[in-house]
């Protein structure tokens, strides 16, 4: 079940610690999957988080959860938008980068660098991530870490935490909804 997913990969969204998370969904059926994904949206939009699918495969499909507010105010930033300029993002709303996301995932067999500017990744990590081709990190954890490692640290821990709670409650019986805080 997709909102089984959501829960136990996107908490840290739910819970307003995080811009977005995105996961890998196995589905059997696609309008099955599109129906969940308006369901859960239904749910969730009020709350201001949204449910969106980037890529589709042959039996998985990319789902990302996101905080519209907290991604518009990332895509905002003077330096992050001087960052998606030089991979082909020319407007910067939402739509349009999110539209601009799913060209740049087609395009290759693995993840666009910046799609860490999607999921609130510090900025100067995103960077060193693409500058160092991945390699050479201070810190791995949830993200690849070339600046602040004990920042970085602290936040991997809350967000292990969130994630691990967020799945108790839900398998005792607490709603999605019921877990997601308002923005």
């Amino acid at each position: 079940m997709l909102e089984s997913g959501v829960v136990t990969n996107c908490a840290p969204t739910l819970a307003g610690m995080k811009s977005g998370n995105l996961f890998t969904y196995r589905y059997t059926s696609r309008a099955t999957t599109l129906g969940e994904i308006k369901d859960l949206n239904r749910k969730l939009n009020v709350r201001g988080v949204y449910v969106e699918a980037l890529l589709w495969r042959k039996e998985t499909v990319l789902i990302y959860t996101y905080r519209k507010a907290f991604l518009a105010r990332d895509l905002q930033k003077q330096d992050v938008r001087e960052l998606l300029a030089s991979y082909g993002y020319r407007e910067y709303g939402i739509i349009s980068c999110l539209k601009r996301l799913k060209e740049r995932l087609t395009e290759y067999d693995c993840f666009p660098h910046e799609i860490g500017i999607f999921l609130g990744y510090p900025l100067e990590d995103v960077i060193g991530f693409i500058t160092h081709k991945g390699k050479d990190c201070k810190l791995c954890g949830i993200w690849k870490v070339y600046g602040n490692v004990a920042e970085a640290g602290t936040v991997f821990q809350k967000l292990k935490k969130c994630s691990d709670i967020y799945v108790k409650v839900f398998h005792e019986g607490r709603s999605i909804t019921q877990m997601t805080v308002c923005t």
